[in-house]
């Protein structure tokens, strides 16, 4: 079973920044696509990002495009989400997720992290 586990949330002020880590268990990770969801209070969890297996592509929900900067690194087992110009409504709980297919909800039979809280402050 594949478990992820996510790390380098914390407390910002909005224009800072934030770098993100998911590291996977498992030797198949360059398999999976991953992925990167957030959830803020009383809102449905949405997508944000995603990476290829190879990370030659990346997509980004258009609420973050031109901010964050999704990779990863295969040998390490491990992808990031680095955050830049960060706004109070980033605040959420920020998921990592894996599946082989790239997904843009969470109806998909991946394996998802436990996530980590991110709060951005004005």
């Amino acid at each position: 079973q594949v478990q992820l586990v996510e790390s380098g949330g914390g407390l910002v002020q909005a224009g800072g920044s934030l770098r993100l880590s998911c590291a996977a268990s498992g030797r198949t990770f360059s398999r999976y696509i991953m992925h990167w969801f957030r959830q803020a209070p009383g809102k449905e969890r949405e997508f944000v990002a995603a990476i290829t297996m190879n990370g030659r592509y990346t997509y980004y929900a258009d609420s973050v495009k031109g901010r964050f900067t999704i990779s990863r690194d295969n040998s390490k087992n491990t992808v990031y989400l680095q955050m830049n110009s960060l706004k109070q409504e980033d605040t959420a709980v920020y998921y990592c997720y894996a599946d082989t297919a790239k997904v843009s909800t969470t109806r998909g039979s991946g394996y998802w992290g436990q996530g980590t809280q991110v709060t951005v402050s004005s």
